[in-house]
């Protein structure tokens, strides 16, 4: 593990080194500034140098700081990028040449933070509900309206705090549910650090009808003692495993699985649908799967309706396209996997960058609904 940072950091310091001498020198029209653009670009690179590369153990609020103008530089660098290849594009174009060599700076910097403004007021404003329902065939009629929350990839950490999560947690107990599902991806840290924050969750717990699910970034976070502490809040996490849960006539299985980070664990602890599935007789099967390429397998299972995330729907552009390529054909929005059903979120949070640009994050509330 430790070798594979160290090669992505070799890599990521050269990616960086290559944009900064692009930008520098296209964007920048002296030394001084030249000087001030190296700053995001050093604030992007101590992240994995220092926290990711060095395991660094100590945590201060000063860390924090240090992390989220990482995550701001980020998402800065991406506009400014974009807006800089668009203008040398349009500096070819004969007519346009004057005016682009008049004015092109200056529309690039102001351009990337107002873009970098509008995506951080997205994606810091809070979620939206998001009112999806599923038609399903042969759909048991004391199931037919069933309500499901689901909150996703809400990355608790340097940014997103105990202010958040509270709206979070009043927003989706203001939809009434039937039953809650946390898919994953909850926090960006350990729990002696974050624990606190997740407090309010215990609002949920306090009803019986919530359900979690590992993503990646728990393993990256201590899976063990976040399992622990969403247990200690009244909380179970479904691991390669399920519930049956009665409703008047009709029996619904709440399952779920591992993420596939699990694999570092052991081949046990591998994201398993027939092994979350066995056993379980009932008349509609739930599976809570933080990542939605465990869909073929899941619907191989016999599974109805899959929930997922992970892929925050590419949180902003042009990294919406290249989810697209990676994750489809299940990368945000209902979706089918033969005769299974598929919901990915786009993410109740946000990871890295606390911008939003063609996305929006969302507290989904499912309906199950007879196919007409």
């Amino acid at each position: 593990m430790r070798r594979r940072i160290s090669d992505f950091l070799v890599a990521m310091t050269l990616v960086l080194a290559a944009l900064y001498a692009y930008t520098a020198f296209r964007i920048g029209d002296s030394l001084g500034a030249r000087l001030a653009l190296a700053i995001p670009f050093v604030l992007i690179w101590l992240v994995p140098a220092v926290y990711w590369a060095g395991d660094r153990e100590g945590h201060t609020r000063l860390d924090d700081w240090i992390h989220a103008g990482s995550y701001v530089s980020m998402g800065w660098l991406n506009f400014a990028v974009l807006l800089q290849l668009c203008r040398d594009v349009l500096w070819l174009i004969p007519a346009l040449r004057p005016s682009i060599e008049a004015n092109g700076e200056a529309c690039v910097l102001a351009g990337s933070f107002v873009a970098l403004g509008v995506g951080m007021f997205w994606g810091l404003r809070g979620p939206g509900v998001v009112r999806v329902d599923v038609p399903i065939d042969g759909l048991h009629p004391d199931l037919d309206g069933l309500r499901i929350a689901q909150i996703s990839d809400l990355h608790v950490g340097p940014i997103i705090r105990t202010r958040y999560v509270k709206r979070v947690v009043e927003l989706a107990r203001s939809l009434e549910p039937d039953l809650y599902a946390l898919t994953g991806d909850f926090v960006d840290g350990p729990v002696e650090r974050l624990g606190v924050h997740l407090q309010a969750f215990a609002e949920i717990a306090n009803q019986g009808r919530a359900y979690f699910i590992t993503g990646n970034h728990e393993y990256y976070s201590g899976a063990g003692a976040w399992i622990d502490a969403f247990r200690t809040l009244g909380i179970p996490t479904l691991q390669n495993t399920h519930v049956l849960v009665e409703r008047s006539r009709a029996r619904l299985m709440i399952a779920g699985v591992n993420d596939p980070m699990a694999r570092r664990y052991g081949d046990d602890a591998a994201p398993d649908p027939q092994r979350a599935i066995a056993g379980g007789r009932a008349d509609f099967k739930l599976l809570l799967a933080h990542n939605p390429k465990i869909a073929p397998r899941a619907a191989e299972a016999g599974f109805d309706l899959q929930l997922s995330g992970h892929t925050h729907a590419g949180q902003f552009f042009p990294w919406t396209l290249a989810v697209q390529k990676i994750h489809a054909p299940h990368v945000a929005g209902l979706t089918r996997e033969g005769r299974m059903w598929v919901y990915v979120s786009a993410g109740t949070g946000s990871w890295g960058p606390p911008l939003r640009f063609g996305t929006r994050t969302e507290v989904t509330l499912l309906r199950l609904i007879a196919a007409r």
